[in-house]
């Protein structure tokens, strides 16, 4: 049975995770209200191991629909993620093998367990992989897609427009990922299709498909990419900056923490259930508060409360009170003394000599032996190795040290 009440589906719409609907908000609302069970779905190409908290407020919409009763389906693209999206590429993405996309695909199913209902409900979500559909097509079948839509509508994408008046190249299987991704829709004879704004145009294929070989319409939801208002940065999983689902409760506790303080609203809205209101208080608090809360909130979401609180009450400790982690990764060694840059890259605390160089320039790194803690300012000193020594970068990078 659908849900119908309008106080919850305006909660929804309205919330700020839904940013544009197609061909209009008023339309979809009075589908909702209507009753009539929808398919929906949401798809991912898993060209990556990890999903960051972009990923994880798609899902938690998801979760919301299927709530009302409706049918939710979440799509793995173990197809297209072998063509590559050019969405928002300057150059051409690598290809990524069948094996590569089967593990991401195996690590992603468990990263979105607590977000949604797969089993225990009489309406559980649905996975379902592209490669079932897409895999089979003859070129033959693949022709006649194509002759459904025409070379200028595929070169209105805006990426496609920049490459070219860049001079960069554009290859064929890119043009054929809209059609691919388009082709889903009609596969799974879907109602709404929720996607990122940066997928509005793959998403309209979709709708165009349907009109032209089902003479259906479906409804396109775009949902807020969370770009910081300020700087305009997006969480990434190719380029791995964000919050991300794997990180241990502690280390996603620190990650969220560390987020600009401008995204605490966005997050609270998009990533936790708390009620508009009750967000309005917490933002009234101090911005610390504020993201304290936000931390536990989303924490407790995937590890459970008891961990959530743990997590919180080791960050205190380390970042209020001083103290060292009870939890750090160990470095063991043999070396009696390390150059700077080196000990930095061989204890994984920066990528390379020259971002050890810029942290220890900027003051970031220090070496803590006992309870002194002594800071680093000069990248060409040695450092004399000590057995349980922490060299610390930052507020949120510690390692000890222990010599073999």
């Amino acid at each position: 049975m659908v849900d119908t009440n309008p106080q919850k589906i305006d909660e929804i719409l309205n919330r700020g995770t839904i940013v544009e609907i197609l061909p209009s908000k008023d339309e979809f609302r009075n589908k909702l209200l209507s009753g009539q069970k929808l398919r929906f779905y949401i798809g991912f190409d898993a060209t990556s191991p990890t999903l960051h908290l972009s990923h994880a407020k798609n899902i938690m919409l998801m979760e919301k629909f299927r709530q009302l009763g409706h049918e939710v389906i979440i799509l793995f693209g173990d197809f297209t993620a072998r063509i590559g999206d050019p969405t928002g590429e300057s150059s051409t993405r690598r290809q990524l093998s069948k094996k590569d996309v089967d593990e991401n695909v195996k690590s992603w199913k468990k990263l979105i367990k607590p977000l949604i209902k797969f089993s225990g409900v009489s309406n559980p979500a649905k996975i379902k992989y592209n490669s079932k559909w897409l895999a089979k097509l003859s070129f033959e079948e693949i022709i006649q897609l194509a002759s459904h839509l025409t070379a200028p509508r595929i070169f209105e994408r805006d990426m496609f427009q920049k490459r070219l008046k860049e001079g960069k190249t554009i290859y064929l299987n890119e043009f054929l990922y809209p059609l691919m991704q388009g082709y889903d829709s009609v596969s799974m004879d879907v109602d709404v299709e929720v996607c990122g704004t940066d997928q509005i145009f793959n998403a309209l294929t979709g709708r165009e498909l349907l009109q032209k070989l089902k003479n259906k319409d479906k409804f396109v939801v775009a949902v807020t990419l969370m770009e910081n208002p300020k700087t305009g940065e997006l969480m990434s999983k190719s380029k791995g900056t964000g919050v991300f689902l794997d990180a241990k409760p502690s280390e996603m506790f620190g990650q969220i923490m560390a987020q600009p303080d401008e995204m605490i609203e966005i997050l609270l809205a998009n990533n936790t259930y708390l009620s508009l209101e009750e967000i309005k208080t917490i933002m009234m608090g101090s911005p610390r508060d504020a993201k304290a809360r936000l931390s536990f909130e989303i924490v407790k979401m995937f590890h459970g409360k008891a961990l959530a609180q743990k997590a919180e009450q080791e960050f205190d400790r380390v970042h209020k009170s001083g103290e060292l982690p009870e939890d750090m990764p160990v470095f063991q060694t043999d070396k009696k003394e390390y150059f700077s840059l080196d000990l930095l890259c061989d204890t994984k605390l920066a990528p390379s000599k020259n971002e050890a160089k810029r942290l220890i320039e900027a003051g970031a790194v220090s070496i803590r032996r006992m309870n002194q803690e002594v800071r680093i300012m000069n990248w060409r000193e040695s450092i004399k190795i000590e057995d349980n020594m922490v060299i610390k970068v930052g507020n949120r990078k510690f390692v000890k040290i222990k010599i073999k």
